[in-house]
């Protein structure tokens, strides 16, 4: 899950990029309004955390140009305006929370997590998806296999249900880093191929192709259905 944070403290920055990181987020940040709607131009987020004092545009018309413009990423706004008058009006223009400084690091990643999922209402992300005896459950980050729950980190996770989704497409690395890695963020070599590695192990071996030379792909269903594959869940905790 990739968020875009447009904060022009550096202290504050610093702590949120970190604390979302700890989470397992990807995160991109940004100094102001400006080079935020330009990062919007170029990549897709889930979710943008948006301060309204920022330098040059403010935070609150930077909303209102995104929802003029039909973005509707979820948006969450960072302020140290705390009246419930602040809250409608912003509410009203668009936004989708509302987080008052100072604020906890934990609350952010759950402010987050909340307005992705209802974003993700009358999409497929908040339904389950199931592909033969994989079941994955975004409202929970749950994994199913035959049933039995799987243990997988959030890097896992969003990796198997980047995969799950796009199932009818072969998914490049560079989109999957692009998925789980901010800018400037240090990534191995190998990170993606370990994450696959990880999640043929705790599943089944079968379950994930590799295109060599273009990136990877779920194994049709029936194929994985077939009582000769690996009991996965061995592993589950």
């Amino acid at each position: 899950m990739r968020v875009l944070l447009a904060e022009d403290d550096a202290m504050l920055g610093r702590a949120t990029c970190l604390g979302l990181m700890q989470s397992g987020y990807a995160v991109d940040w940004v100094t102001s309004a400006e080079q935020g709607l330009a990062a919007l131009d170029t990549q897709n987020y889930d979710c943008v955390l948006l301060d309204l004092g920022l330098p040059g545009m403010s935070g609150e018309e930077c909303l209102r140009v995104m929802r003029t413009q039909a973005r509707y990423t979820p948006v969450i706004i960072i302020t140290a305006r705390g009246h419930v008058e602040d809250r409608i009006q912003l509410l009203d223009e668009g936004a989708d929370d509302y987080l008052v400084k100072p604020f906890d690091l934990d609350e952010v990643a759950a402010r987050v997590r909340a307005v992705v999922r209802r974003a993700q209402v009358g999409d497929v992300g908040e339904e389950d998806v199931v592909h033969g005896p994989l079941t994955l459950q975004p409202a929970s980050r749950s994994v199913l296999w035959n049933g039995r729950h799987v243990a997988l980190t959030t890097k896992e996770f969003w990796v198997l249900e980047l995969l799950m989704r796009r199932r009818s497409r072969t998914v490049s690395r560079q989109q999957i880093e692009e998925a789980l890695y901010g800018w400037g963020e240090e990534i191995e070599s190998n990170a993606v191929q370990v994450h696959i590695h990880h999640l043929r192990r705790k599943l089944d071996p079968r379950l994930i192709i590799t295109t060599r030379g273009m990136g990877y792909q779920l194994a049709p269903a029936q194929m994985l259905n077939s009582d000769q594959g690996v009991q996965a869940g061995g592993e589950a905790a």
